[in-house]
């Protein structure tokens, strides 16, 4: 499945680093910059979540919310929380359902080896729910920058 920006986002509902069930829907009338991400407390995903955790306030003055999914567990998500500093939500996709409803659950090559595997995406979705931009395969580095410089453009 291939979404584009105008699709209405898929609902869901995971659990955050505390074990509680958050909903996409929970937060209509806000923005959401919902990022994917392989996994917790590699070299690009630790990149990736403290840029977005560092541009935080910046991220609430807009009135978007920052929330990460990855297939990792709630514990490993509380782990990384700590061990980083996060301020964003984190929830825990481990059957890769919400990846595959998003696409973003791919065939993937490492070292000749193929695998389906998360294919690191943003999908930034607008107050009424629908998604206004999306970013494939992207560089960790200074995306979180570009996201939100995205946001102020439209201001």
């Amino acid at each position: 499945m291939t979404l584009a920006p105008g699709d209405m986002a898929p609902n869901f509902a995971l659990e955050n680093a505390d074990g509680v069930q958050i909903r996409l829907s929970d937060f209509i009338g806000k923005r959401v910059v919902l990022y994917f991400y392989p996994k917790d407390n590699t070299p690009g995903c630790t990149t990736e979540a403290c840029e977005f955790s560092e541009l935080w306030d910046k991220f609430i003055a807009e009135d978007a919310l920052i929330i990460g999914i990855s297939p990792d567990s709630v514990k490993s998500h509380a782990g990384f929380i700590a061990k980083q500093s996060l301020r964003h939500i984190l929830l825990s996709d481990h059957e890769r359902e919400v990846a595959k409803a998003y696409g973003v659950l791919q065939v993937r090559k490492n070292y000749g080896r193929e695998y389906l595997g998360i294919v690191r995406s943003t999908f930034l979705i607008g107050k009424d729910g629908k998604i206004e931009k999306v970013y494939k395969s992207v560089k960790a580095k200074d995306h979180a920058a570009k996201v939100l410089g995205d946001i102020l453009a439209q201001k």
